[in-house]
C-alpha cells in the first residue's frame, strides 16, 4: 500500500469558508437534507452539498495522472465505487480510448444526471454489496465515498473493493493531521460518518485485508 494524492491540484482550487458553514445556517438540517443524495446535495444550494456539480475540465489531468501511474490500457476494466455523475470515468474513456468503465453510486439522482456518454455503464447500488464476481476489474477506485459509511458498513465496503479488484486499487477519504484540520473537517462535512487520522485509516485498511493504495483529503 502507498499513499498517493492524485487530487492535490483539484484541492488547491477549492475555496471554503469553514466558519460560515456552521454560523449562517442550521448545519444539522443541511446535513439531513444532504444525506438524501438528491438534487439538493448535487445541484442545490451550496449549504446542502456541491452547490451545482457540473462537468468541466478539472478531471482530465487527474485521469491522465492515474492512468500513467497505474499503466492503464485499453484492454483494462475500471470500476468507480461512488461514481456520482461519473465525470472522472468519462475522462478515462477520453484518455484511454476503448477502455471499459463501470460505475456504481447510491444516488439515483446522480446516475440520472451523469455524463450522457457513459450513463449506460452506471448503476445504482450500495458499495457494501458489489454485484460483480471476484477479480473482475483491473483498476478499482473510490473517491470521497467510504468516509460516508458507518464503521460496520465501512469494513464491508473495503473488503468488497478488495474482492472485485484483481490488480490496482486506490481509495481516497477525508482525514486530518492536526486539531485545526479536524475542526475544519467537522465544520465543512455534511455526510461524513467515519473520520480518522491517516494512521487510523491505514490501520483499518490493513486490518480488513485491503492491499491497494490510498489518499486523503485534508481541510487545511
Amino acid at each position: 500500500m502507498k499513499e498517493l494524492n492524485f487530487l492535490e491540484k483539484y484541492q488547491k482550487n477549492t475555496k471554503r469558508n469553514y466558519i460560515e458553514r456552521v454560523t449562517s445556517v442550521d448545519k444539522a438540517i443541511c446535513a439531513t437534507k444532504a444525506k438524501n443524495w438528491g438534487f439538493d446535495y448535487w445541484d442545490g444550494d451550496r449549504n446542502y452539498g456541491y452547490g451545482g456539480y457540473h462537468y468541466d475540465s478539472r478531471w482530465r489531468t487527474i485521469a491522465e495522472d492515474i492512468a500513467n501511474h497505474y499503466n492503464l490500457k485499453s484492454s483494462d476494466r475500471i470500476l468507480d465505487i461512488g461514481c456520482g455523475k461519473a465525470f472522472l470515468l468519462y475522462e478515462f474513456t477520453q484518455v484511454i480510448p476503448g477502455i471499459s468503465v463501470t460505475g456504481i453510486d447510491v444516488s439515483q439522482y446522480a446516475i440520472d444526471n451523469a455524463k450522457p456518454e457513459i450513463k449506460e455503464y452506471l448503476q445504482v447500488g450500495n458499495c457494501t454489496h458489489l454485484p460483480w464476481e471476484d477479480n473482475t476489474f483491473d483498476f478499482v477506485y473510490s473517491i470521497n465515498t467510504f468516509h460516508n459509511l458507518s464503521i460496520d458498513e465501512l469494513e464491508r465496503a473495503v473488503q468488497e473493493m478488495e474482492r472485485v479488484g484483481k490488480k490496482s486499487k486506490w481509495c481516497c477519504v477525508e482525514s486530518y493531521r492536526n486539531e485545526n484540520e479536524k475542526a475544519n473537517l467537522l465544520y465543512w462535512q455534511l455526510t461524513c460518518e467515519s473520520f480518522f487520522r491517516p494512521n487510523g485509516w491505514k490501520w483499518l485498511f490493513e486490518k480488513w485485508g485491503y492491499h491497494g493504495d490510498y489518499g486523503f483529503i485534508y481541510f487545511s
